[in-house]
């Protein structure tokens, strides 16, 4: 045997995804150097690690097997350098972040200064819509979760950091009525808010676009495609640009709260508590710097 650790993290993201394609994609590297490395590592083996089903790759159970030993190795890999870092008096660990999609606007103002006090901890960040992000915390896949409304249900705590006001936005300084509202799609917390303000406020609304991200609908809205409640604090520059506009109209904004909550009961890992505890303690001073331009709105 004669594998490189490159190809063990490059199997366990093909399993992640099923995709070779999408595994590129995650690992920054081009589909021909991931079929390379995985064909490299394959021949290590007398079984079959995958096998093309129709048009989809599927990982073969023996795959499976070597893939949940890879996963344990690489667990112990990562072990040694973080025991290195303690030696050396370093704080050192893993945290492991999921955020809904507008939250790519707000966790990393939370973070960077912490991660630079801090160069022994590596953060893993994952931006997804709010119905993955919950599961990702059920499954104890992730330490925390960053979301704008708490999940029903789910026995959790939290750390509040900063409010999240949602307008009714456009791309012209008036509101033309004819045209049509954009939406979120199903799962997502901006989606939830807006269905129950237009169930209310808005008679004979037309629904005609859906779209997957916050990023999509702001860009929908930019083109003239339609209107959209949307988080402020994912358009401010296009605001600054005048590229889109708020319309003050009753019952808006919405407001309600970014968190940081994790699972009741769960043992966090040093490097997660030490991040609660920077937390509490500059979440004020990174506010006041980092979104001081909120309080105009």
């Amino acid at each position: 045997m004669n594998y490189t650790i490159h190809q063990l993290q490059i199997f366990l993201k093909v399993i992640q995804t099923k995709s070779i394609t999408k595994a590129s994609e995650e690992l920054f590297m081009t589909q021909p150097a991931v079929s390379i490395q995985l064909k490299k590592f394959q021949e290590q083996f007398n079984v079959p690690l995958t096998e093309v089903v129709g048009r989809n790759l599927r990982i073969t159970d023996f795959g499976m097997e070597i893939g949940r030993i890879a996963e344990r190795a690489l667990g112990e890999l990562e072990h040694i350098k973080f025991k290195t870092g303690e030696y050396e008096g370093l704080l050192t660990g893993r945290i492991k972040i999921s955020a809904a999609s507008t939250g790519k606007y707000v966790i990393p103002y939370f973070l960077s200064d912490f991660l630079s006090e801090n160069p022994g901890i590596d953060l893993i960040l994952d931006v997804t819509n709010k119905s993955m992000v919950l599961e990702s915390l059920l499954k104890n896949e992730t330490d925390f979760a960053l979301v704008s409304i708490l999940p029903q249900g789910m026995n959790i705590e939290e750390e509040v950091l900063i409010a999240n006001k949602l307008y009714l936005v456009g791309n012209s300084p008036e509101r033309v009525e004819s045209k049509p509202w954009i939406y979120r799609e199903q799962g997502s917390a901006t989606r939830k808010v807006m269905e129950e303000y237009l169930a209310h406020a808005e008679s004979g609304h037309r629904r005609q676009l859906e779209l997957t991200s916050n990023e999509a609908v702001k860009q929908a809205v930019m083109a003239g495609l339609g209107y959209s409640i949307m988080p402020l604090i994912g358009i401010h520059n296009e605001m600054d640009n005048g590229q889109l506009f708020i319309y003050p109209v009753e019952g808006l904004p919405i407001t309600t709260q970014w968190r940081l909550i994790w699972m009741k009961g769960k043992k966090l890992a040093p490097a997660c508590e030490a991040y609660l505890s920077y937390l509490r303690e500059h979440k004020k001073q990174i506010t006041e710097e980092q979104f001081g331009w909120y309080g105009r709105y």
